[in-house]
């Protein structure tokens, strides 16, 4: 998808990428309702914040395209926002399930090697989407953390096991793009 030719301060600052920012800065908010949140109804607040959150994350990518208003800026901002979230939502999941522990040390292991792979791959003009392994992983991630944040009651064993569900899949989905960036690199 091409990139708008737009100044750079109309790229800084259009409706797509405002999206994006609001998602980052709604985060501290998110957090602290989550991390505040006394009674199970209190988890209905974050899970609404997230689901405004998840609005604008489609609405910037649906504008984006549908108005030519795609940009580089964009580009980026948006997965960092989706790991941003992910990220704050695993650590304030950390503070009521030990387990999550080292799921947020595999994810910020994996995204710092995905981060410097993609800086690489960047500099050597190297373009690739998201493969399925890795879109599969954000899936189960993105779908496990919201069941946790909805079901604040459910039993340990099931919070456990779909804990360790994650953590099996992020080793594959990591396993999986440390051979595909070595081939790609090879290539």
């Amino acid at each position: 998808m091409q990139s708008s030719n737009l100044p750079l301060k109309k790229q800084i600052f259009s409706i797509p990428n405002l999206f994006g920012y609001f998602r980052i800065l709604i985060l501290p908010v998110i957090a602290w309702f989550y991390l505040t949140a006394e009674e199970p109804s209190d988890y209905y607040v974050v899970t609404g914040l997230l689901i405004l959150s998840s609005c604008t994350d489609f609405l910037d990518g649906f504008i984006a395209r549908k108005f030519h208003m795609v940009t580089d800026i964009g580009k980026v901002l948006d997965p960092i926002s989706d790991k941003l979230t992910q990220g704050v939502l695993a650590i304030c999941l950390m503070s009521r399930y030990s387990l999550m522990i080292p799921l947020v040390i595999l994810f910020i292991i994996k995204e710092t090697y995905m981060s410097i792979m993609g800086i690489i791959f960047i500099r050597r003009k190297i373009l690739h989407g998201a493969f399925w392994f890795g879109k599969i992983c954000t899936a189960i991630l993105d779908v496990s953390i919201i069941v946790l944040i909805i079901f604040p009651t459910m039993p340990i064993n099931a919070v456990n096991t779909l804990i360790t569900i994650c953590i099996c899949f992020m080793i594959f989905s990591f396993v999986c793009y440390i051979i595909q960036y070595t081939k790609m690199l090879r290539e």
